[in-house]
C-alpha cells in the first residue's frame, strides 16, 4: 500500500498549450488506470476540499456539498455501486470518490439558479488543487443518481450532479483495450478562434 501526500505527475500528457499556463493546469488530464494501492493521505484529503470551499458563488450562498468516500469503505461501495458499468469497469481502482451535490433549494424553498455553475466552480478548484497535491481527478456523469440520492438520505434540496474519482496515476495496461487506447490517445482541443464568439 503506498501512502501519497505528494507526487510529481506524469509530463507524457502535458497540454500543449497557445499561451503559458499554470502547471496544474498544464498537466491536469482524465486518466482513468490508478494504482488500486495508493492511497490519499487525510491531510490531501482536506486540503483538496479547502480549495473547494474557497471557489467563488452567486451571493456567497455556497451551494456546493460532497460526499467522500475513500476507497475500501461502504460509502465507496455504495456510490461504485451505482455507477454505469463503463465507469464501473476502472473507477474501482480510484483511492477516492466524491459525489458533488448542488443545493438547488434555499431552507425558504426557493430556486437557486447557479447552484450547478457555482459547484463546477467548487470542483474546478479541487480539481486543480488535487493536481497541484500529484494526483489525478477524472469527471463523471455515468450514474444513477436517484440511487446515490436514497442511499445516503439526501434532503429534496440536494442534487447529485457529478462524480470525482481521484488517485494516482496507475498502469494503463490493466484497462480494457478499448479504454486503453484512449487512455493514450492524443489530447485535441478546439482552438480559440471557435470558442471566443465575440471579442479580440
Amino acid at each position: 500500500m503506498t501512502l501519497i501526500t505528494d507526487l510529481t505527475s506524469n509530463s507524457s500528457r502535458n497540454a500543449d498549450t497557445d499561451a503559458p499556463l499554470i502547471t496544474p493546469l498544464v498537466e491536469r488530464w482524465s486518466p482513468r488506470a490508478y494504482d488500486p494501492t495508493a492511497e490519499v493521505a487525510p491531510t490531501v484529503i482536506r486540503t483538496i476540499l479547502e480549495a473547494a470551499r474557497w471557489a467563488p458563488s452567486a451571493n456567497n450562498v455556497q451551494p456546493w456539498r460532497f460526499i467522500v468516500a475513500r476507497r475500501g469503505t461502504a460509502a465507496f461501495a455504495t456510490v461504485h455501486d451505482a455507477m454505469a458499468g463503463f465507469n464501473q469497469a476502472w473507477a474501482d481502482s480510484a483511492a477516492l470518490l466524491i459525489v458533488n451535490v448542488a443545493e438547488t433549494v434555499d431552507v425558504e424553498g426557493k430556486a437557486r439558479p447557479w447552484a450547478r455553475y457555482d459547484l463546477g466552480q467548487a470542483v474546478a478548484h479541487l480539481t486543480v488543487q488535487a493536481q497541484h497535491e500529484g494526483l489525478h481527478t477524472h469527471q463523471m456523469g455515468g450514474f444513477d443518481a436517484a440511487k446515490i440520492h436514497a442511499a445516503f438520505h439526501l434532503a429534496p434540496s440536494l442534487e447529485v450532479v457529478s462524480i470525482t474519482a481521484i488517485g494516482v496515476l496507475g498502469d494503463p495496461d490493466t484497462l480494457p483495450a478499448p479504454l486503453r487506447e484512449r487512455e493514450v490517445a492524443p489530447r485535441l482541443r478546439k482552438p480559440l478562434a471557435e470558442l471566443v464568439l465575440a471579442g479580440e
